[in-house]
């Protein structure tokens, strides 16, 4: 993937408190690349935003007036947004890591990061890496069932096989149809069989998985 410093990438931030989106306004003005372009204070007004926008990074708050941001990250995902979508909270519950990991959440930070730390974490989920919070990612990396590892990747067909390396480089479905040139309907249905066969709930455990395990193949 091209380097951060040749990505402009549009940054929607939704949260309802207007310090705090202030705040971050500031912070992402510390990378020229996170180019803020619109903020919203709802869920509703971030569905509207999102689809007027069309911004590659969201910067998803849970705790929304009208819904809980999970319900905002389900609709954007059943919209057929493929926004980078980076969940920005202060929860560490772990019913709220879990369910944002499988509705498609690309990241989970928690507010207590460290302004140069956030902006770092949102350069990598630009390029498509997944962004955890120390926590959070100790959290699933519990979660990972610790199997055979030969014997989980040999179940894997070799399509199967690809399409799990390419999620760990942080592709999303369409770019892994474009990248293997199949229908991003087909990518979906081989992530389901992979995940079913890793015994994994989320792309993120896989993808996370992959990477603690790459030394092992």
């Amino acid at each position: 993937m091209a380097d951060t410093a040749e990505i402009i990438a549009d940054v929607l931030i939704v949260d309802d408190h207007p310090l705090l989106r202030s705040g971050l306004q500031q912070i992402l003005a510390l990378r020229p690349q996170l180019r803020m372009v619109g903020t919203a204070g709802d869920g509703e007004s971030a569905l509207q935003e999102a689809e007027r926008l069309e911004p590659d990074l969201i910067l998803l708050d849970l705790n929304l007036p009208d819904m809980h941001g999970l319900k905002v990250l389900q609709a954007l995902r059943q919209s057929g947004s493929d926004a980078r979508v980076v969940v920005f909270t202060v929860s560490d519950e772990q019913s709220d890591i879990a369910a944002a990991m499988r509705m498609g959440a690309d990241g989970y930070l928690l507010k207590d990061t460290e302004p140069e730390d956030l902006v770092t974490a949102l350069d990598a989920a630009v390029r498509g890496q997944t962004t955890l919070s120390p926590r959070v990612r100790d959290y699933v990396l519990e979660r990972v069932p610790v199997n055979d590892v030969a014997r989980q990747l040999a179940a894997l067909t070799p399509r199967e096989r690809g399409v799990l390396e390419l999620l760990a480089e942080g592709y999303s479905n369409k770019l892994i149809a474009q990248h293997l040139d199949i229908a991003e309907g087909t990518v979906k249905v081989h992530v389901k069989r992979l995940l079913a066969k890793l015994g994994m709930k989320s792309r993120v455990e896989a993808a996370l998985w992959l990477t603690r395990q790459a030394g092992h193949y």
